[in-house]
């Protein structure tokens, strides 16, 4: 999906031309500009607005859309707004349900005019940047496999006026952060035949080679030499070989501490022996969006020429039921020398994330943040609207906790808590791979800080945000490519010290 993105250079609303106006507009009096279009248009968006505001629900946003009927140069005005003071996290919706709007009258080409916006003390560049963010999220579409095509209109270009100092870039930064979040929705649609791990190790190289990261691969024989145990155990079962790819961005002048997002890539999830039932079963083709929300990060911070050290390590394997699977019952040696006690095979996730882990600080991991589909307690704490997050170190919490408010995606720290690990020691080895049903979020993740201790380490639990059954102006029903902006700014803000 390609959208052209630019600035639509002249003053005066009344003089564009093409398909669609979009109009942002907070408040309860129009603006000067806004008065000028409504008076061109006889009162039709005043009367439409004061329509809509006497049945709209509190906290409801307005999206009109009018045909000039040939009083205007260009063809619909869309109106976007509130009465109430603007929210950025509610600007990113108005873009992208501006987007539909002008998508459903059949346009191709539309402005934003953003005067209000600029006006409201919100710089020209960070809003530039979520207008083209929003385009890019809303317009996503996953077609591969289709055998026909099927036609429905697209706005292919979105312009931004009037023009002020740093949209361009802004531009720029929100479209590579668009495409990234929509490369990880790809990777996530991917059937698990298509993407096996060896598929999606090729994806991942491929991409790294474009944007020019070093990467190194694992296959089996280095994963035995290195003592994986708990990650080759999973991918016993299956005919598919296991892959570990490693991509390193050298954002600084010197290649140490890099912080390091490390990915569970479960290409697909029966559960092993421990079987799934078969019914929503195949929603397990989701099951690597850990790793495929890691790779886009470190390739969209690498476009951005972010100025911080990254690594990303990305564990792929598929979990299947075989002769010879691994058991309930087994006991497992990781790489760290730690052993496992497996209670499930369906607690899979958390055991390749421990071997890979362990990799990454081998590899000389400064911080970790590992993501991962790990739990589905984590959907009964706390639904599909929210990422739950656990970590060991309060300054790379606080970090990520700002860098996610920042891109207005939700997350809900959890306790890690010493008692906890009373539920995940092993009856005759070390530790188990599921503390049981209680505290089932906290305790998975308590089993992965066994591993990352001492190094500062985030752990995210996508497993509900990962995907949407609903759907919304910013996520269309499917994957959600959750967290890739989170991470990214993370970088951001780390390379700049905040």
């Amino acid at each position: 999906m390609h959208i052209e993105l630019g600035i639509w250079g002249g003053e005066d609303p009344l003089a564009v031309r093409g398909d669609a106006l979009a109009v942002l507009h907070f408040g309860e009096a129009f603006s000067p500009a806004l008065r000028r279009i409504d008076e061109a248009l006889g009162g039709a968006l005043s009367d439409a607005w004061t329509r809509k505001l006497a049945y709209r629900r509190r906290g409801e946003d307005v999206v009109l859309a009018v045909s000039t009927l040939g009083r205007m140069p260009v063809r619909n005005v869309i109106l976007l707004g509130t009465p109430e003071a603007p929210e950025r996290s509610r600007l990113r919706t108005l873009f992208a349900r501006g987007v539909r709007e002008a998508q459903a009258v059949g346009a191709r080409d539309l402005v934003f005019w953003a005067e209000a916006l600029y006006a409201a003390g919100f710089p020209a560049e960070r809003v530039a940047e979520w207008l083209a963010t929003s385009a890019y999220l809303s317009q996503y579409r996953f077609d591969e496999f289709r055998s026909e095509d099927v036609p429905r209109p697209a706005v292919e270009s979105v312009r931004i006026a009037p023009a002020e100092a740093g949209a361009e870039e802004g531009l720029r930064r929100g479209r590579i952060l668009g495409e990234a979040v929509n490369f990880a929705r790809d990777l996530v649609q991917t059937p698990p035949n298509v993407l096996t791990p060896e598929a999606f190790c090729t994806r991942a190289v491929e991409a790294a080679k474009e944007v020019g990261l070093r990467y190194a691969v694992l296959k089996r024989e280095d994963m035995e030499s290195l003592g994986m145990g708990a990650l080759l155990a999973v991918a016993k079962g299956s005919a598919n070989e296991p892959r570990l790819v490693v991509l390193e961005y050298p954002g600084e002048p010197e290649w140490k501490d890099p912080l390091t997002f490390v990915g569970k890539g479960i290409t697909f999830d029966t559960g092993g022996i421990s079987l799934k039932p078969a019914q929503g079963m195949e929603s397990m083709v989701m099951d690597m969006a850990g790793a495929a929300t890691a790779l886009a990060a470190i390739l969209a911070a690498a476009r951005l020429g972010v100025r911080r050290n990254l690594m990303a390590v990305l564990p792929m394997v598929e979990n299947m039921p075989d002769g010879k699977a691994y058991r309930p019952g087994d006991v497992l040696r990781t790489m760290s020398g730690k052993t496992v006690e497996v209670i499930s095979t369906d607690a899979e996730g958390r055991l390749i994330l421990a071997d890979a882990i362990t990799y990454a600080r081998g590899r000389g991991a400064g911080e970790i943040v590992d993501i991962a589909t790990l739990t589905g307690a984590v959907l009964v704490a706390l639904g599909t609207e929210t990422t739950g997050v656990m970590a060991n170190d309060e300054e790379l919490y606080a970090r990520f906790a700002e860098a996610a408010g920042e891109e207005d995606e939700r997350i809900w720290r959890l306790p890690a808590f010493d008692v906890y690990l009373e539920r995940i020691r092993g009856r005759i080895a070390d530790l188990k791979n599921s503390g049981g049903r209680n505290a089932g979020t906290i305790t998975a993740g308590m089993f992965l800080k066994q591993f990352a201790d001492p190094l500062p380490w985030l752990h995210l639990d996508i497993a509900g945000t990962a995907w949407d059954d609903e759907g919304s102006p910013l996520v269309p029903k499917g994957p959600t490519g959750v967290m890739v902006r989170s991470l990214v700014r993370l970088a951001i803000r780390e390379a700049r010290g905040v």
